[in-house]
C-alpha cells in the first residue's frame, strides 16, 4: 500500500488541454501551474512540445519558472518526440505507446517484439539526458496482461523511474485495477503511476485501489477534466484520501482547491458541479430535520469531510417543509435572539405551513424570528 507516500501528477495542463472547451493562453497556463504549485502537488504534466509551436513555447516557460513542482512533458515513444521534450528544460520525460490489440492494429500497427525495441531506444537515450523518465502502456486495460509484463521488464530493466498504467477508455474497476497493479508491483522496482478516465465513473474509486496496490504515482486534473469524460478529478482523490486519514493529505494546501476549482471552472467556460467533492454548493448543506439536529449536536455525525479543513462552511438550510426546530433555534441565535423552545416551535410550524404553499427564502424565515421576538417585546412593554 502506498497512500503513505503517494505523488500526485497534474495534468490540467496536458490531459485538460484535451477537454472540449480547454483553450489557455500561456498567462493562463503560468496562472493555473503556480496555484497548483502553491497547493502542493509534486508534479506537473504539460503537454508535448510536438503538439505546435506554442506548445514547445508554453512548455519551455513553465519549467524556467522555478516550482517546487518537477515538471514533466508526455510524448510518443519516438526518438523525435523526445530530443525536443528533453530540449524544453522539464524535469522528466513521460513516454507512452499503445499495446492493446485495438491501438497496435488500428493506430500505430506494431508488434509487442516491435514496441520493446522502439521502447529500448528511447528509453536507452533519455538514460543519458539526467531527466526523469516513465514508460507507460496505453490502453492498459485493453492489453493483454502478459504482453503488459513483457514492456514493463524490458523497459524496468534500463532503469525507468516509473512505469504507467493507463486506463485510457475509462473501462477498469477497482478489482481490475487492483489486480493488475498488484501483479506490475511484484515485477519491477520501478514506481507505479496511474493514469485513469471517468468514462464509467471509476476513476477515482481505480485511483484510490491502484494506490492499495502499491501504485505511487496518481494522475490528476482539476474538476477532472480530460478527453471525453475526463480523469481522476483532483479534488475527488483528495477527499478520498481525506476520508481514510486527514493526515494523508496533510502535506497539500487544502483550501486552495476551492481557487484551483474556480479558475479552471471559469477558464473552460463551465459550472462546478452541486455535487462536486469537497467544492460543490451543496457539499456541506444539511437540509433534513434529523440530519440538522445531529449536526448541529456534532458534525461527524453526517460529515466525513470537516469543512473547515478545506476552508469551507457548513450550511443548515432550514427554509422548507422538512426543517426542524433544533435548526431553526441554531439560525435564531446566528442571529443572536433569544427565543424561548415554544416561540422556536411555533416559528419552525409556520416555516412548515408556509413552505407547504411556496418555496421560501433564508430572509423571510430571518423575518419569522424577527417577528417573534418583536411580538415579545411589545408584550413585555405591554405589561410594563
Amino acid at each position: 500500500m502506498s497512500l503513505e507516500q503517494f505523488n500526485i501528477i497534474e495534468s490540467t495542463l496536458r490531459e485538460g488541454e484535451q477537454f472540449v472547451n480547454a483553450f489557455f493562453t500561456l498567462d493562463q497556463k503560468i496562472e493555473i501551474a503556480r496555484l497548483l504549485d502553491a497547493f502542493g502537488v509534486e508534479y506537473l504534466e504539460l503537454t508535448t512540445p510536438c503538439a505546435s509551436p506554442q506548445s514547445e513555447i508554453d512548455c519551455r516557460a513553465i519549467a524556467s519558472l522555478g516550482l517546487r513542482a518537477r515538471t514533466l512533458t508526455h510524448t510518443r515513444c519516438a526518438m523525435e518526440d523526445v530530443r525536443r521534450a528533453v530540449g524544453t528544460g522539464v524535469s522528466g520525460v513521460d513516454v507512452v505507446i499503445g499495446t492493446s490489440s485495438y491501438l497496435r492494429e488500428f493506430s500505430h500497427g506494431k508488434s509487442i517484439a516491435e514496441i520493446i525495441g522502439m521502447a529500448q531506444e528511447v528509453v536507452g537515450w533519455l538514460k543519458t539526458q539526467s531527466v526523469e523518465v516513465r514508460f507507460s502502456t496505453e490502453d492498459s486495460l485493453r492489453s493483454e496482461p502478459e504482453d503488459l509484463y513483457r514492456v514493463y521488464a524490458a523497459v524496468d530493466q534500463m532503469g525507468v523511474d516509473r512505469v504507467g498504467i493507463a486506463d485510457t477508455v475509462g473501462i477498469g474497476n477497482p478489482r481490475q485495477i487492483y489486480e493488475l497493479v498488484s501483479g506490475l508491483h511484484r515485477r519491477v522496482r520501478a514506481g507505479i503511476e496511474f493514469h485513469g478516465h471517468n468514462d464509467t465513473g471509476c476513476a477515482i474509486a481505480n485511483a484510490f485501489a491502484a494506490l492499495e496496490a502499491g501504485a505511487s504515482y496518481i494522475d490528476t486534473s482539476v474538476l477532472g477534466i480530460g478527453e471525453r469524460n475526463g480523469i481522476t478529478a483532483l479534488g475527488g482523490l483528495i477527499a478520498r484520501l481525506y476520508a481514510v486519514s486527514p493526515a494523508l493529505v496533510g502535506k497539500y494546501n487544502l483550501p486552495l482547491l476551492l481557487e484551483l476549482d474556480r479558475l479552471v471552472a471559469g477558464l473552460v467556460r463551465v459550472d462546478i458541479p452541486f455535487n462536486n467533492y469537497v467544492t460543490g454548493f451543496s457539499a456541506f448543506t444539511h437540509k433534513a430535520g434529523i440530519h440538522a439536529k445531529a449536526v448541529l449536536n456534532n458534525p461527524s455525525t453526517y460529515e466525513v469531510l470537516r469543512p473547515e479543513d478545506f476552508g469551507l462552511t457548513r450550511y443548515i438550510h432550514i427554509a422548507h417543509r422538512l426543517t426542524g426546530w433544533n435548526a431553526v433555534r441554531y439560525r435564531a441565535g446566528q442571529l443572536g435572539l433569544e427565543l424561548s423552545d415554544a416561540q422556536v416551535r411555533a416559528v419552525t410550524d409556520q416555516i412548515k405551513r408556509l413552505s407547504d404553499e411556496r418555496e421560501l427564502a433564508l430572509d423571510e424565515v430571518d423575518g419569522l424570528l424577527m417577528a417573534a421576538i418583536q411580538s415579545v417585546q411589545s408584550r413585555e412593554e405591554i405589561s410594563a
